[in-house]
């Protein structure tokens, strides 16, 4: 790895001042001072120290976002500000979101540079069980309840799988799907007469929104959900 990209990751500024720093000669390598960004070194192996400290890095990083309304869930955008502006000085390259809310949804989005357990969440096959707060237009009649927990369609090839309803009032909904198709939320209560005037997710597999984080702040996941997501995504690899 590049000595300026491991420092930018260990985040300790970005990528231009810390070349700058780097050519001061405020970076030692192994103990003896380096002053060329480009200079290649072994994360694993080499000792890095910036102004006398010792940097430790963090391989795989995780991140919990309550994204609001007006952000788009990419990692870059020419016109839109993205979910990954949002991390400031926490900002690495090689983070990406997991999964995509449309714009005007709000709520979970776990944002990682874990590849691995992406594909575990996001894949098709593993119907990762993903929450939704829904506010409809119109009181969700029991025929159309029982109709969502049944599958509709949505004009894909096969119905959407049974999805778990629970009522919040006449006009919210708490539910629960295990795909993740374009749209699916908003399709499916429009399927059934119905449409969605506001969504949040709430959750995804065990990782549940911290309802303690405001729109647009996010923070690191502990470990225990950490641990949580991890070992759902281990027991889903060995099924």
């Amino acid at each position: 790895m590049r000595l300026d990209k491991f420092l930018c990751d260990c985040m300790l500024g970005t990528r231009s001042q810390l070349k700058k720093e780097i050519k001061a000669g405020q970076v030692t390598v192994n103990g003896a001072a380096v002053r060329k960004p480009e200079q290649h070194i072994d994360e694993n192996l080499d000792k890095i120290c910036y102004k006398g400290q010792t940097c430790v890095y963090e391989k795989l990083v995780y991140y919990m976002l309550h994204k609001p309304a007006g952000v788009v869930s990419a990692t870059e955008d020419e016109r839109e500000r993205t979910v990954l502006d949002l991390l400031g000085d926490e900002r690495r390259e090689d983070l990406f979101p997991v999964g995509r809310l449309d714009k005007d949804t709000e709520g979970l989005l776990l944002i990682t540079n874990d590849g691995a357990l992406a594909h575990e969440l996001l894949s098709p096959a593993k119907h990762v069980e993903k929450e939704y707060e829904c506010h409809l237009a119109k009181p969700l009649e029991e025929e159309q309840k029982i109709r969502l927990e049944q599958g509709v369609d949505i004009g894909e090839k096969a119905l959407t799988k049974p999805a778990v309803v629970h009522r919040i009032d006449s006009q919210k909904i708490t539910l629960t799907i295990t795909e993740g198709k374009f749209h699916q939320v908003k399709r499916m209560l429009h399927a059934v007469g119905n449409e969605v005037v506001y969504l949040k997710r709430l959750r995804m597999g065990s990782l549940a929104l911290d309802l303690k984080l405001s729109k647009g702040h996010y923070r690191r996941l502990t470990a225990e959900e950490i641990e949580g997501i991890l070992h759902e995504s281990l027991f889903r690899r060995n099924k």
